[in-house]
């Protein structure tokens, strides 16, 4: 059931208001910087609004479905949209009751960044890297960020201020520039994603940093906290793994080094998630047990249980007999689940198609290639995984040929059990070679059994 029913119906009223003038750039940033991270349909209801905007007379109220019938879309996804436009700075929105009863929204539009302001806004430069991978972000960064002229070879003549106006005038001047200044800050922090400060307790951070000997009030300033509070918030961590992710990120003259903080917290939040899944591995499993034992389920049923429980770890060292997975395969797991967005089941279902496609061997571009195709066909469980590897079967074959000609002929195919269908006929069981039943079911319950 969706989330917003019952927050947001179709006879909802709302207006419109604008907050700053548009950069000239706008449409850049839109399509090549946020869309990425808020999807297209929130990019497009950003767009609606800002037209409206201009078309709509003075306190005009419009029904929400005016939006509906613009974006061709069903009112739960706008709402979805809208909240997403709200996370990332680019509205506000505020609900009030007309003398009518009718619920009135007014809909307030900020701005986008510029692309350079953009790149400056530590969460929403993480949150595009991540989006985008390494690669594709840097190479759009300095697409975007291209050096202007150089001035080697010249010296400044600019004129001072003191050289051209009176005096006298400085200090109403310099007042009234500061006043601006305040002004233009504050307009600066009420744009961008919102965090709350209270995600991070300063007070417990700065004790345990003067706790061990360190400057915490230069630590701890003003740009850093804000910087320590989206990361909090981006990757959910605790105030001991931000106490240890700071405290590795401080250098010899005790300043905060920021991108040893991001990288820090990265590890942190990919130790953290191998944690919880270390943690709850005696609950996970006994749950496992008691399920598969009641269960009335086919063993291909257990089998999508089974991936959709254990982490891609616990896998790799099923398929190996216990051995310890090697951490070559472990980054190579982690690079294609971070950069594509994989779930932890959906990568069991790729790392199992793709080891008994490649006689047991990870192939990065093979599973690269296949994870960038489930990633656009948006797969999020362990069932659609599997019945798009059956549909696509053919075009994978020919993907895995194309990796690896050595093996063209050397062997008939392996392919998982999984992957064959219940009403396929008895002549087609015999042509490939299968992983029998009776073999998932030892692994179900040696899985089960190894938290014993």
């Amino acid at each position: 059931m969706s989330y917003s029913i019952g927050k947001l119906l179709p006879v909802d009223g709302f207006k419109i208001i604008r907050n700053g003038e548009l950069p000239r750039s706008f449409h850049r940033s839109l399509s090549h910087l946020y869309q990425p991270i808020v999807g297209r349909l929130a990019i497009s209801l950003y767009h609606i609004l800002i037209s409206e905007s201009d078309m709509m007379e003075e306190e005009q109220v419009q029904s929400h479905h005016t939006l509906m019938s613009y974006l061709s879309a069903p009112l739960d996804k706008i709402y979805e949209a809208r909240g997403k436009l709200e996370a990332i700075g680019l509205l506000r929105t505020f609900r009030s009751m007309d003398e009518d009863h009718q619920v009135v929204y007014l809909y307030s539009v900020h701005p986008p960044f510029s692309p350079e302001e953009f790149f400056l806004d530590d969460m929403l430069s993480l949150l595009l890297h991540h989006e985008l991978g390494k690669e594709k972000y840097e190479r759009l960064k300095k697409r975007f960020l291209n050096a202007g002229q150089s001035f080697e070879g010249f010296t400044e003549v600019t004129a001072t201020f003191d050289e051209v106006f009176h005096n006298k005038m400085i200090e109403s001047v310099q007042r009234e520039t500061e006043t601006i200044a305040k002004q233009q800050k504050h307009q600066q922090e009420s744009r961008g994603p919102i965090a709350s400060m209270d995600r991070v307790d300063f007070q417990w951070l700065n004790h345990a940093l003067k706790k061990r000997m360190y400057p915490s009030e230069q630590i701890l300033n003003g740009r850093n906290k804000k910087l320590i509070v989206q990361l909090a918030t981006l990757y959910d961590l605790s105030n001991t793994e931000l106490e240890k992710a700071i405290t590795w990120a401080i250098d010899e003259n005790h300043y905060l080094v920021e991108e040893e903080l991001k990288a820090a917290c990265h590890d942190f939040m990919k130790e953290q998630k191998n944690g919880r899944e270390r943690d709850s591995t005696l609950d996970r499993r006994e749950k496992m047990k008691v399920e598969n034992t009641s269960t009335s389920g086919t063993k291909e049923d257990q089998f999508i249980q089974m991936l959709e429980e254990i982490s891609p770890r616990e896998l790799l060292e099923d398929v190996s007999n216990g051995n310890r997975a090697s951490e070559q395969d472990l980054k190579m797991i982690r690079d294609v689940m971070t950069e594509q967005g994989i779930a932890p089941g959906v990568m069991n279902v790729l790392v199992h198609y793709v080891l008994l496609k490649t006689d047991m061997k990870l192939s990065k571009p093979y599973l690269e290639k296949i994870a960038s195709h489930w990633a656009r066909k948006n797969v999020t469980t362990v069932r659609q995984a599997m019945n798009l590897a059956k549909a696509e079967h053919q075009k994978y074959q020919q993907w895995g040929k194309q990796k690896s000609q050595k093996r063209k002929n050397q062997k008939e195919e392996v392919i998982p059990a999984w992957f064959k269908q219940q009403e396929d006929s008895q002549h087609e069981k015999k042509e490939a070679v299968q992983v029998n039943t009776d073999d998932i079911a030892a692994r179900i319950k040696k899985l089960t059994n190894k938290g014993n």
